[in-house]
């Protein structure tokens, strides 16, 4: 996997970006994970590619999520919030973790803080066990540093580039 280009965001952001990119590459079926906030919106992807395509779905003037990290970032926050109101309906307390097993492959949905949410496909070899532990890991040293103004960070750094027009550079016609 090529780790996601970290320039110019916080030490936070960065060592953010450094935990996932070991979780993918240190445990063996991980297919793709994403950061999801609790509206439901990509923080951050296991693949720059994905985030280039979470930032063209929100450019798109389609209803819905275009790529892989933006329909990931949708069925975790899906999940999350049913498994959430099931919770409530029968007076369980706060969810911790969902996992599901697919002929194809796996879901895991793990809490990180305040509704964030961590999200991970695995392939049906997976381990579900070592995936799990890995997770809890993950967000045990996430959880802290999972910030308002980071989240805010997180989700600016998706945001598409400003274009530059002649306008807004004063050059004259």
């Amino acid at each position: 996997m090529t780790a996601p280009s970290t320039f110019g965001l916080s030490s936070e952001a960065r060592n953010l970006h450094w935990l996932l990119t070991n979780l993918v590459e240190e445990v063996p079926g991980i297919r793709s994970v994403a950061v999801v906030s609790s509206d439901g919106l990509l923080l951050l992807s296991s693949d720059p590619g994905r985030n280039e395509e979470a930032r063209q779905a929100r450019e798109a003037p389609r209803g819905g999520p275009r790529g892989s990290a933006a329909d990931l970032a949708t069925v975790v926050s899906g999940v999350g919030s049913l498994t959430v109101g099931a919770a409530r309906l029968m007076d369980s307390g706060s969810v911790k973790h969902t996992m599901v097993a697919m002929d194809e492959g796996s879901l895991f949905v793990m809490s990180i803080s305040d509704g964030s949410l961590l999200g991970v496909h695995g392939s049906a070899e997976c381990d579900m066990s070592v995936v799990a532990y890995h997770m809890a890991l993950f967000v045990g040293r996430a959880g802290h540093v999972l910030t308002p103004e980071l989240r805010s960070e997180l989700r600016k750094s998706l945001e598409p580039e400003p274009s530059v027009s002649s306008e807004s550079t004063g050059s004259a016609r």
